[in-house]
């Protein structure tokens, strides 16, 4: 993976342009390879944007600010995922990605702010596969997501997402207009083998509509 300088740290790695463009949100204390892996099993052939969480936490890279375990910082999970969004036409435009397909694939942190991208900027992401997110702001405008598509995985024992919240992201969701995949697994804050597969059967049932940003 390749970098170059942006306004947010990053890798780089060019796929066939007949494929949509994978952006990779890592979890708390992640880095840019971290998803690279997971990516190429969702789509070998796409593009890979991953960027590095500009927070730290004592010395843990992560999206955003929070204020206790489960408890985000509204105002910075606001200012980062527009920060996030900026970066993301910047690439575009570096990178000559144009009006590309565009899916998050996100864990954890990456996946709250891909969450809170979908809700705040949506011309920004319409798609995303989100492994352990939940609700990232309170009460989110009520933007219209009509071309918006979301898968979730989550864990029915996870501490860091219940399911209360998870449930939150579902309904803002939903009330919001975008078309919404929800898989369930009896374990906790992780990635399962079943919830990737499913991950990668909603990734090729189709997209929120072609040439659409």
């Amino acid at each position: 993976m390749s970098t170059t300088d942006l306004s947010l740290n990053h890798g780089f790695r060019e796929g066939s342009a007949e494929s949509p463009v994978l952006l990779l949100l890592h979890g708390t204390g992640g880095s840019p390879q971290d998803l690279v892996g997971l990516g190429q099993e969702i789509s070998p052939e796409s593009t890979l944007l991953a960027p590095a969480g500009p927070v730290s936490e004592n010395g843990a890279a992560r999206w955003f600010r929070r204020r206790a375990e489960g408890v985000f910082d509204t105002e910075d999970v606001i200012a980062r995922t527009h920060q996030l969004a900026d970066f993301l036409e910047e690439a575009r435009q570096h990178y000559g990605l144009g009006t590309r397909r565009l899916v998050a694939v996100g864990f954890s942190n990456g996946a709250n702010i891909a969450a809170a991208l979908t809700l705040l900027r949506p011309q920004a992401l319409q798609e995303a596969i989100l492994f352990a997110a939940m609700l990232p702001v309170p009460e989110p405008p009520a933007h219209d997501l009509a071309g918006t598509r979301v898968f979730l995985s989550n864990g029915e024992r996870d501490p860091m997402a219940p399911m209360q919240p998870v449930g939150e992201l579902v309904t803002a969701l939903e009330q919001r207009g975008a078309r919404v995949r929800s898989h369930r697994h009896p374990g906790g804050h992780q990635i399962t083998r079943e919830g990737l597969q499913e991950a990668v059967q909603w990734f090729r049932h189709g997209s929120a509509g072609a040439g659409t940003r």
